[in-house]
Parts: C-alpha cells; sequence; structure tokens
C-alpha cells in the first residue's frame, strides 16, 4: 500500500482536474475509482531509489535544454538543406540499470531531444532501441550510444540507487 499511495494521490487529483471539481465528495468518489483502478489494471510496483539529487538535476535540466536547441537547429538544418536525402539507423543501446524507473525516464528524455526516438525497448536485458536521424557511419552510432548512456549517467546520478551509483561511479574511475 505505500507504494501504490503516490498514484493514487495522483489519480485522485487527476480525478479532480478532469471535472474541475475539488469537492470532499468529488474527490471521495474519485479516490473510489482510483482505488478500483489500482485493483483491476495491475501494474508492475515502479521501485523508487529514495533518492532524489537536486543539485545534479539542474545541471542536467540545463544540458538538457541545451541538447534540444541543438538538435532542433541541427534537425532544421537537415530538413532544409539535406531534405529526404537523411540517412536514419536504428541502433541498440544496452543500459546500465535493470530498473523500469530508469529505462523508462531515459527512453523519454532521448524521445523528447529531436532527432531521436525510442522504437523499442527490450525489459528483459535494459536496451533501447533508437531511431537516430543522421546516422551515416559506425562513429555517429558510437556517438548515439554515448549520448544515451551519458543521459542514463546522469539521471542515475539524479535519482538512481545507491547500488547504481557506485557501479556508475566504478565505471567512470575504472
Amino acid at each position: 500500500m505505500r507504494q501504490e499511495l503516490p498514484l493514487l494521490i495522483w489519480l485522485v487529483i487527476v480525478w479532480g482536474a478532469l471535472w474541475q471539481d475539488f469537492s470532499p465528495g468529488n474527490l471521495l468518489f474519485g479516490a473510489l475509482l482510483a482505488v478500483a483502478v489500482a485493483r483491476l489494471f495491475y501494474l508492475p510496483p515502479v521501485e523508487l531509489s529514495g533518492r532524489f539529487n537536486a543539485l545534479r538535476a539542474v545541471p542536467f535540466a540545463v544540458v538538457f535544454l541545451g541538447r534540444v536547441v541543438a538538435a532542433s537547429c541541427q534537425v532544421f538544418y537537415l530538413a532544409v538543406a539535406q531534405g529526404p536525402k537523411v540517412t536514419n539507423a536504428v541502433v541498440a543501446v544496452p543500459l546500465r540499470s535493470h530498473s523500469d524507473l530508469m529505462v523508462t525516464a531515459t527512453g523519454h528524455v532521448i524521445s523528447l531531444i529531436p532527432g531521436s526516438l525510442v522504437v523499442e525497448v527490450d525489459r528483459s536485458t535494459s536496451t533501447l532501441y533508437i531511431h537516430g536521424l543522421n546516422v551515416r557511419n559506425g562513429e555517429d552510432v558510437l556517438k548515439l550510444r554515448k549520448e544515451v548512456r551519458d543521459t542514463e549517467a546522469g539521471l542515475i546520478r539524479i535519482m538512481g540507487t545507491k547500488e547504481e551509483l557506485a557501479a556508475l561511479k566504478q565505471e567512470v574511475g575504472a
């Protein structure tokens, strides 16, 4: 119940927002519906690490916004200058973390950057399959993999488990 409580609260808030009515009766009905939805439509539990590093989150957000702007300009240039001649590829990127939260967060961050999109997730191996724009050769494939793994590393530093953080520090230190 402790892990389901944030989901239930969120569902009640969404219910109130959808109806634009936060009266006690409406919220109580929303809570009953939230419990029913949580019981009828089983979702695997999302294990939260219990840590969030705001000092790492702010620079990550700034870098992310910079990458969005730079990628937007690159996509614009490619669309205008090269048009349909742009070479694309789907690249498999194995991630460090096997946490559903980390895999999902990494996939979402990557998909928000123009020119890249997660087309498949292999949950058993924590592998993202990324459609990359303007991937012409092996060097571009390595660059795309590095960007995805750097994004994952940033997210691990922000909200990964202590074990993931220790493994990342050991990998970087090696």
